[in-house]
């Protein structure tokens, strides 16, 4: 009878790979599916997006009202974010309050890539900003939210995972609540689509 051991490998797997918090992957994981992701995409020719998420006053929530609260806030946060991927996508805990998620299988067309992640990265927002129910204590969050794509297939793991934090802190520099992408040409071409499709839908009305 194996089962004890079994479970006891099991164990140190979770132990070493997953959050205990959240259950999410953590860190190391993390890495291991990056890397695998930017393998696939460079056979593939499919893009890869990078979203870091950072919950904005959150040291506030767990100064007033305790870290308890604070956990449970997190694996809300990590629930939410879970529903809003795809099967294959990862969603990962760095710690803190800091989570990143990666987007396989975009388009091959870097400015359709961006709409498509900037789609997903929206409904991540809205699904962040619905009101949180902590143990009876009905609180907000907000997140401030980058994002870079894989577009030089020589682009490592830190240099994907600088850029992405990059854009979160100008996320946060723009009045926080919102998400921003690394590339400023991205930024402004996906500005500019949602605009237009705006007031297509004004001119249609």
């Amino acid at each position: 009878d194996i089962t004890e051991r079994k479970a006891t490998e099991e164990e140190v797997r979770r132990l070493a790979f997953y959050d205990t918090l959240t259950h999410l992957p953590n860190r190391r994981l993390l890495v291991d599916r990056l890397q695998q992701a930017i393998a696939s995409s460079v056979r593939s020719g499919k893009q890869v997006a990078v979203l870091f998420i950072d919950l904005d006053n959150f040291k506030i929530l767990n100064d007033t009202l305790g870290h308890g609260i604070g956990d449970l806030l997190l694996q809300q946060v990590a629930k939410r974010l879970e529903h809003c991927v795809r099967e294959g996508d990862t969603v990962a805990r760095l710690g803190g309050d800091e989570f990143v998620v990666i987007l396989e299988d975009l388009s091959g067309e870097v400015f359709e890539g961006a709409r498509q992640v900037e789609i997903i990265g929206e409904k991540i927002h809205a699904e962040l900003v619905r009101p949180y129910d902590l143990d009876g204590h009905q609180t907000n969050s907000t997140p401030s939210i980058g994002i870079t794509l894989l577009t030089d297939r020589e682009t490592t793991f830190e240099e994907l995972m600088k850029r992405a934090d990059m854009a979160m802190y100008q996320a946060k520099g723009a009045g926080r609540n919102t998400l921003r992408f690394f590339d400023p040409e991205m930024q402004a071409a996906v500005a500019a689509r949602t605009a237009l499709e705006g007031d297509l839908r004004e001119g249609l009305k």
